[in-house]
């Protein structure tokens, strides 16, 4: 696969709202960021993975435990603006390929990494995000974001709501093959994305779009801009950190892992 330089760039946040020193919180012994970083360092397409903070005690413990870091804003909008000053303060080449590693995915799948690395060996790809397939259960949640997808992959919008809907229902009462074709009709967004370098300058140039600030989704800035997102299908889900109760979940899959092997 011929690919230009790919970067991965983990943006670690102090001030979470709803969980504060998120990146420190301890997980067998290791804060949050080092068990991303270590997950990320598996993935064979990525030339870096370098932490970036906007505070002091993340950068020292990141430096403590031998991972590259660099220092941040801390006005930055979001993780992607943080992501982009990285970008710059590392001095990537122009051709370079960035991804955006959610700091808050300790139990991170190296192989979505590589699955959404490898979209970018078309050369019409600009930006890719991962989805994932979910139940119908699944996708009444607003906590799961939603995508849907173009014949060619690429995702045309995504919402917390329950889209596409329905109308006639999901009941399994029409023939086999009718329910096998609906199976996954609704795909659930994995927030790790990857940008071609003047895409991610691009993108954070941009102002929060009308449909973004709605919903609260920045990639519906890309969408409304005219940017194309390339939608990459991947068989799991993240199980990501959101508060300190998601914590046990991600401490026992960890444990479930480390006994697999």
């Amino acid at each position: 696969m011929s690919l230009p330089p790919v970067h991965g760039i983990i943006p670690a946040r102090y001030a979470s709202t709803r969980f504060p020193g998120k990146p420190l919180a301890d997980i067998l012994g290791r804060p949050m960021f080092w068990h991303v970083w270590q997950r990320a360092l598996q993935c064979p397409l990525l030339a870096s993975v370098t932490l970036a903070t906007e505070d002091e005690r993340i950068r020292s413990a990141a430096a403590a435990l031998g991972t590259p870091v660099l220092m941040t804003s801390g006005d930055l909008a979001s993780g992607t603006d943080r992501v982009h000053e990285a970008a710059l303060l590392l001095r990537l080449p122009e051709d370079s390929i960035v991804v955006n590693i959610q700091g808050d995915e300790p139990a991170l799948d190296p192989a979505v990494l590589t699955d959404l690395a490898g979209a970018f060996a078309g050369e019409e790809v600009r930006a890719a995000t991962l989805v994932y397939p979910l139940s119908a259960r699944e996708a009444a949640s607003p906590d799961r974001v939603k995508a849907v997808l173009a014949s060619n992959g690429d995702a045309l919008y995504f919402s917390r709501a329950l889209i596409p809907h329905a109308r006639d229902g999901l009941e399994e009462r029409d023939s086999g093959k009718a329910a096998e074709a609906r199976e996954n009709v609704y795909w659930g967004h994995m927030g790790i994305y990857a940008f071609r370098l003047p895409v991610l300058r691009l993108f954070t140039s941009l102002p929060p779009s009308p449909l973004e600030r709605t919903e609260k989704l920045e990639q519906l800035r890309l969408l409304e801009n005219g940017i194309p997102l390339r939608a990459v299908k991947t068989g799991r889900g993240g199980l990501g950190v959101d508060r300190p109760e998601d914590l046990r979940g991600v401490l026992e899959l960890m444990l479930r892992e480390t006994r697999k092997n």
